[in-house]
């Protein structure tokens, strides 16, 4: 029997963004919740996550001088002031209000309304004037917002503050996706993981600064909040990896391997989360409503997949495209070597959703795929 290890490789690959996937969305929670380790300032703990991807982004770009590159970032004041800063400002804004929902909702019930990121991504795409509006999408969208309030209507820890967290992230990030495609295709500019992080990192972080100076600098100046170096320090290292991840797993799979491995994890990340969280009660109805609302989602995906197949005039087997996709990846980089090496901040910190960051569309947009919907993420 001959085994495929370029297969093998991208199943590897997955299984390590699945891992660090659910990983940073938990330690998030911990990190976070006053039940726990009782660190309860989400701002703060992504902009830790912010500043420490940009200064390892630093590091690689101006020190050690790794670039990776699929083509020339040639960044210019115009295009950092119109494609940049406004994509970072929802970026922040996505992981400001996401992780700010785990002070007020379990991880089970926040990966429940994440179902509704296809929802809140198609909108945003119709007013942008980058999708038009379709009578199946609409059903499917449909669908998946009827699963979710009966899930919403089942939750016995039920709260309406971090539910208008979650969905407010929700529709931020997927903002974030739709300008990310406008503004920086419509510039023909392709960012790679580090030079994402490297731009849009310190950006984001500007960003949090005024929220975090009127919401958190008060509280941190009256109460006494323990500060573990090794603990945020891992923590980012966890969000910083997951970011990477999400890099090689996308480098190695098309579409329909990412969105079934992202539906995976939430299921797992479900299930683990109830264990490790006790407090985490899931009923019936929970299940059910989400049941509906992945049936929508994984039609709505089955749309779009098959909506790229029918502009594709040749269709691969899964291996021919993995082997072209890693051959087209190994001759476009620089001095990377994806073998080697490798974060929502309120939200980021917990997961790109799921940490699930920037990189995520423009190197999507790269290999063909609509969209994605998780930070993923």
């Amino acid at each position: 029997m001959v085994i495929n290890k370029t297969l093998v490789l991208t199943y590897i690959y997955l299984l390590i963004y699945i891992i660090l996937s659910s990983g940073v969305i938990l330690y998030n929670k911990w990190v976070l919740s006053p039940k726990y380790f009782n660190f309860p300032l989400p701002i703060t703990l992504t902009m830790i996550h912010m500043g420490f991807s940009g200064f390892v982004a630093f590091l690689l770009i101006r020190v050690f001088k790794v670039v990776i590159s699929l083509a020339p970032v040639k960044m210019t004041f115009e295009i950092y002031a119109t494609c940049v800063v406004p994509i970072s400002a929802f970026f922040a804004s996505s992981l400001w209000f996401g992780n700010t929902a785990y002070l007020h909702i379990s991880v089970a019930f926040i990966q429940m309304l994440k179902a509704l990121m296809p929802v809140a991504t198609f909108i945003m795409a119709v007013i942008c004037g980058t999708d038009k509006p379709r009578c199946d999408v609409f059903s499917n969208m449909l669908l998946v917002s009827v699963g979710v309030v009966i899930s919403s209507y089942g939750e016995i820890h039920f709260n309406i503050v971090g539910t208008v967290y979650q969905v407010t992230g929700i529709f931020a990030e997927a903002l974030r996706l739709v300008l990310t495609q406008v503004l920086l295709q419509k510039k023909g500019l392709t960012l790679n993981p580090i030079n994402s992080l490297y731009y849009i990192a310190p950006c984001s972080f500007v960003f949090l600064a005024f929220p975090w100076y009127v919401l958190e600098k008060p509280t941190m100046e009256v109460s006494q909040i323990q500060f573990n170096f090794w603990i945020f320090f891992s923590n980012a290292l966890c969000a910083l990896a997951l970011n990477f991840s999400i890099f090689l797993v996308i480098g190695r799979t098309g579409a329909v391997t990412i969105r079934v491995a992202g539906v995976l994890k939430d299921w797992i990340l479900i299930a683990l989360s109830t264990v490790i969280f006790p407090e985490s009660t899931i009923t019936g109805l929970n299940i059910i409503g989400y049941a509906i609302a992945l049936c929508g989602v994984v039609m709505y995906n089955y749309i779009k997949v098959k909506d790229v197949k029918a502009s594709q005039p040749i269709a691969d087997s899964l291996p021919d495209r993995i082997n072209k996709e890693w051959k087209m990846e190994k001759k476009s980089s620089d001095k990377f070597n994806p073998d080697v090496g490798g974060g929502e901040s309120p939200r980021l910190g917990a997961e790109i959703n799921d940490e699930e960051a920037p990189l995520i569309t423009s190197r999507l947009s790269h290999i063909g795929r609509t969209q994605l919907g998780n930070h993923a993420a």
